[in-house]
């Protein structure tokens, strides 16, 4: 069976590359506009993987990832972060640490600088699914 792969981003370009990349590696993708429709998803259809975009208008990739992070029933729930941002001013981004409020920010599983090629953000996939 396929396994479903939840991508969150806000720019239907980067919505529409992942998608069919995701189709091409035969996964089923599940899109979400921001992180409130991304979380409401990922409760109703369980994806096996997120994919996550950071900076977003309604409902950012960081509060989504600390929920996600900070909940034990998804704390399993493997996390790509897909995004513009360089991962080391992640870490440490303000907003990043509010969230956290102190605690230590959990590294994501794998963190992929936009653009990317659809090769590496295929083994980046297979990587955390097989």
């Amino acid at each position: 069976m396929s396994k479903k792969v939840l991508v969150v981003d806000d720019d239907p370009d980067v919505r529409s590359f992942v998608v069919t990349v995701l189709e091409e590696n035969q996964y089923i993708p599940l899109i979400a506009q921001d992180g409130v429709e991304g979380l409401e998803k990922i409760e109703k259809e369980k994806p096996d993987l997120v994919i996550l975009d950071v900076l977003m208008p309604r409902g950012s990739g960081i509060r989504l990832y600390h929920h996600l992070k900070t909940h034990d029933q998804f704390k399993a729930l493997p996390i790509i972060m897909f995004t513009g941002i360089a991962l080391r001013s992640f870490l440490k981004s303000q907003k990043v640490l509010d969230e956290f409020q102190g605690a230590e920010v959990p590294k994501p599983d794998i963190y992929l600088e936009k653009p990317v090629d659809p090769e590496v953000l295929a083994a980046a996939v297979r990587k955390k699914l097989g």
